[in-house]
């Protein structure tokens, strides 16, 4: 699978929003802030960010030992730094390496019950799950947006995956797909939602890439870029 972007101006360009939106995202990590939720300028949503798994519970691993977990609240963090630049309303389900089940032992479907109440009681969530997919051979590789029932979440679905493989996975054929009932959340929510497989653990290139902090930052864009794509459209309908 190629890497590079196709054309020499767009790879320039990519490259120098990479960069800005890195040194935003350091400039935001590093001022020491720990809140559960940002309080910025009023908008009319507020976005939820997920970071899949946590704790205990450290989801898929790649040939090299990296955690699912690890992964995905790398991204995550990098979201919420943009959605403060942006003055975009966020609640984080969590930003340390932790579950929100709260029993004594660990119970991942109250982890997933704790994830959706929390969800339900923002004010006018937009929900977005980050997650990494794995398969028993290495081939399969790129991004898998899959979207809820609720109203709005398959616009969200299919704009976010054709984002993702604009910007991102040039050569991924993927579409985006509704929910099973296995994925708790997606199933329970009262809002738009999605859920994103960034790429496949198990597809040694995909793993490099997605342990790459710019590479982290160019997801975490396209993902705030999808929502503030989304909430435009949805505010002048």
């Amino acid at each position: 699978m190629r890497t590079e972007i196709r054309h020499g101006t767009g790879k320039r360009l990519l490259l120098s929003v990479f960069l800005l939106l890195g040194l935003t995202v350091v400039f935001f990590l590093t001022r020491g802030e720990k809140r559960e939720t940002a309080a910025p300028q009023n908008t009319s949503a507020t976005l939820v960010i997920d970071a899949g798994h946590g704790g205990i519970d450290c989801g898929a691993l790649g040939h090299d030992g990296t955690r699912e977990s690890d992964l995905n609240l790398a991204i995550a963090l990098k979201l919420r730094a943009l959605a403060e630049l942006y003055g975009q309303d966020n609640l984080m389900i969590r930003q340390d390496d932790s579950t929100k089940s709260d029993t004594e032992a660990y119970s991942e479907h109250r982890d997933l019950e704790c994830r959706t109440e929390l969800t339900n009681t923002a004010r006018n969530p937009v929900y977005i799950s980050i997650h990494q997919n794995t398969y028993p051979t290495g081939q399969p590789s790129g991004p898998q947006v899959i979207y809820a029932v609720a109203e709005g979440s398959r616009e969200l679905g299919t704009m976010l995956q054709a984002n993702l493989l604009r910007s991102l996975y040039p050569d991924c054929r993927r579409v985006a797909e509704p929910v099973t009932k296995r994925l708790y959340v997606l199933s329970h929510v009262n809002c738009p939602a999605v859920l994103v497989e960034c790429g496949f653990m198990s597809n040694m290139i995909d793993l490099q890439r997605l342990k790459d902090s710019s590479f982290q930052v160019g997801l975490a864009a396209v993902l705030m870029g999808s929502f503030l794509q989304y909430r435009a459209n949805t505010e002048r309908i």
